[in-house]
């Protein structure tokens, strides 16, 4: 395998202005591809994460913001991703916690656990395999919290 083993592919990794996404993000760039920056963040992380992807050595690289708590907004995500040449590699990494007891869980956070965990990466991984099958090549990685082992 060669150091720009991903030259000519295309990265979209979710949650990734900050954390373990943006080190996927900057190892994705440093490989060659060119990488869709992803992630709930205001301007300024925003810019500070495409840096960090394009001195990392990505040849491109461009931000998307969309809620993944929103599945017409996941379909926006995946449209803008298609129109940026498509997402040969998909890193399924955004997650959202709140840590507290049964009793004092609502249901509108159990549905944005379950929104952005879950039905997230079904979504994007829906829109993005057809693309990936048409161009003969494709990679998808789906990263789960730690939460997942705790009750």
């Amino acid at each position: 395998m060669t150091e720009q083993f991903l030259e000519g592919r295309t990265a979209l990794v979710t949650g990734s202005v900050q954390g373990i996404g943006l080190a996927i993000a900057k190892a994705l760039g440093a490989a060659g591809a060119r990488v869709a920056v992803h992630g709930l963040a205001d301007s300024a992380t925003a810019e500070a994460a495409m840096d960090a992807v394009t001195a990392a050595g990505a040849p491109e690289v461009c931000f998307f913001g969309q809620d993944l708590a929103d599945e017409a907004a996941v379909d926006d995500l995946m449209t803008a991703v298609e129109r940026w040449g498509g997402a040969d590699v998909l890193v399924n990494n955004a997650g959202i916690q709140k840590t507290v007891s049964l009793a004092e869980a609502d249901a509108a956070t159990w549905n944005a656990i379950l929104a952005v965990n879950l039905s997230a990466a079904f979504h994007t991984m829906r829109r993005a395999l057809p693309g990936m099958a048409e161009r003969g090549y494709g990679r998808v990685v789906n990263i789960a919290s730690v939460h997942g082992l705790v009750a």
